[in-house]
């Protein structure tokens, strides 16, 4: 299933979505307005969301929002892929010796078309391409032979990151965490329907142009190891979300950075695609 947040007419619902239309799941019983309870509850409720089949609306008629609006927890993991670890070594970054993580505050999840700020007070800001790793039950000491059993589903993640704020920071979190610089999407596509998350193509192109393309095989620390790695440490709850780490072709290995006016365009395989485009704090501002 590929399960969404959609507002139409002004109600935010959950919905499945089939094809190029989306099904309101409101009326099914138990279904409320968290996705963070929904994928806490889907080995119950997965029948009844299979089942259902109205309402139905045009896809192209709803607004898509944040798949998932209430997780406790956005993680992410840091220099995670061989070739984007390379190029940071070019650079002059230290490679970590183990996994590398940081928090993005769940403040700054974004829907997967809405439009991702250029802060006045930073001249760095940048793209990441991840595929995100949804939680789906409450887990402590997770063997990685078990990790896939507690992954809900996948979701397409761009961790826009300030540079120059993040690195005024050890812990990153500053720079990963701006309003808006956290765009998942467009849905949660479950676990059944993805045959090898470690097989994934990913892309993502800046104004039409490609900036990044690998796969999810590049991964140093696979999905599998950091769910055991972070289980080990904590208490991992459904909804919970997981960004696995960004390819080589960031702007900042080029010194390219975002600005007003850019568009975003990011897609893995299986998962579909989520559209960003850049704008400024004014108008941001005046949205408000």
């Amino acid at each position: 299933m590929k399960l969404a947040r959609f507002t139409h007419s002004g109600k935010t619902s959950i919905g499945k979505v089939v094809g190029d239309t989306i099904i309101d799941l409101s009326s099914v019983p138990g279904v409320g307005s968290s996705m963070s309870q929904l994928i806490g509850d889907l080995p119950h409720l997965r029948p009844a969301l299979e089942a259902a089949t109205e309402p139905a609306l045009p896809l192209g008629a709803v607004h898509l929002e944040t798949p998932v609006n209430d997780p406790q927890k956005f993680l992410a993991i840091g220099m995670n892929y061989r070739k984007h670890a390379e190029e940071a070594r070019a650079a002059g970054i230290p490679i970590p010796t183990s996994q590398f993580w940081f928090n993005k505050q769940v403040s700054c999840l974004n829907g997967p078309y809405d439009p991702v700020e250029k802060p006045d007070v930073s001249e760095k800001v940048d793209y990441e391409i991840e595929l995100g790793v949804v939680i789906g039950k409450r887990c402590r000491h997770v063997n990685r032979e078990e990790a896939r059993g507690v992954i809900a589903g996948y979701l397409i993640v761009n961790d826009v990151s300030a540079r120059d704020w993040q690195h005024r920071s050890p812990t990153f979190t500053l720079g990963k965490s701006f309003d808006t610089h956290g765009p998942v999407g467009p849905w949660l596509t479950t676990d059944d329907e993805i045959a090898d998350p470690l097989q994934l193509e990913m892309r993502l192109t800046v104004n039409g142009e490609e900036r990044q393309r690998s796969s999810t095989a590049d991964m140093i620390y696979d999905i599998y190891d950091q769910i055991a790695y972070l289980s080990t440490v904590m208490t991992l709850m459904p909804g919970d979300i997981l960004a696995t780490g960004t390819p080589a072709g960031v702007g900042a290995a080029m010194n390219i950075f975002l600005k007003p006016g850019d568009v975003m365009h990011l897609s893995i395989d299986g998962l579909g695609h989520i559209e960003n485009r850049v704008v400024s704090t004014s108008e941001i501002a005046a949205a408000f």
